[in-house]
């Protein structure tokens, strides 16, 4: 079983690591391709691509931030990431129209 943190943010992946969030391989880009039964996948992914994470047998943790506004598209370090309330939810999406 492989965790996959997806990210190109610095201070996303130092935020990880300083919580102690165990993580095989960082990606700035993802192929859900790559993705086998019980693989973990980390980040924020699009809904069509956590579903096929879901589909593949992977799960998948979304990482959120409760960031406000002036904030959103500014580089943002692991400290701050702490103080808007970084966390790994789990998900799980279906695609219905197959």
């Amino acid at each position: 079983m492989t965790t996959y943190f997806i990210s190109r943010h610095p201070g996303a992946v130092d935020w990880a690591t300083s919580e102690g969030h165990h993580v095989d391989e960082q990606l700035a880009h993802f192929d859900p391709k790559q993705v086998k039964q019980g693989d973990k996948v980390l980040g924020t992914l699009p809904i069509n691509l956590v579903a096929e994470v879901n589909e593949r047998g992977g799960d998948y943790y979304h990482l959120s931030l409760d960031l406000p506004s002036e904030i959103r598209g500014k580089e943002i370090t692991a400290e701050d990431m702490k103080q808007y309330g970084a966390r790994l939810e789990h998900y799980s999406a279906k695609r219905l129209d197959r």
